[in-house]
């Protein structure tokens, strides 16, 4: 048992029989009144999201996650394949239920995959991911990274904000976080 104020984005707990991931956490002192925490709550199991306000000193069951290195395979039926790297296990997870992390994954890419027990709960991407740009508009010849930047089509379909120089073709770095431009990628 741990108290609301210690909730931080990615933890998963118990609730009223539901398994529920924490997506943000906020500490709120309004003017007057209590102190609350303002969070953003994920229903692993029913794929919803909702917002609601916690008293810090209320306690909270915290989930029993693992996680293992796996390897995704490919997309069929509406199901996401990955692949256990060490025993060759294979795990099907509903596309629905990673909407977000499908937007960076490639096939043969290596993620980590959570589990409540024996049952998948989610897929955790690293910090940044690099992807091919598909489809933007031409580069403007001393464009800055300063500019307002421009829309750009990534191979997975993920359409992100790159600035004025970087064009169709080239491979860049995207936070997984929140969808942005962070660099070219390393070659």
């Amino acid at each position: 048992m741990t108290e609301a104020i210690s909730l931080r984005a990615g933890m998963t707990f118990v609730k009223d029989g539901k398994l529920i991931k924490v997506i943000e956490s906020n500490h709120h002192k309004p003017g007057k009144g209590n102190t609350v925490m303002q969070v953003k709550l994920y229903d692993v199991r029913a794929g919803s999201t909702i917002q609601t306000t916690m008293r810090p000193s209320e306690k909270i069951e915290l989930a029993v996650v693992e996680r293992k290195s796996v390897q995704y395979l490919y997309t069929q039926n509406d199901m996401a394949v990955f692949m256990d790297l060490e025993t060759y296990e294979q795990y099907e997870i509903p596309v629905a239920s990673i909407a977000h992390e499908m937007n960076y994954l490639l096939e043969n890419m290596t993620v980590e995959i959570e589990f409540y027990g024996s049952e998948v709960i989610g897929v955790t991407l690293p910090g940044t991911v690099d992807l091919v740009v598909t489809e933007t508009q031409p580069s403007i010849k001393g464009g800055s990274v300063t500019g307002s930047g421009k829309p750009a089509t990534l191979e997975t379909g993920l359409v992100v904000n790159v600035p004025d120089f970087i064009s169709a073709g080239e491979k860049i770095q995207v936070n997984t976080s929140d969808n942005s431009y962070r660099g070219r990628a390393q070659k």
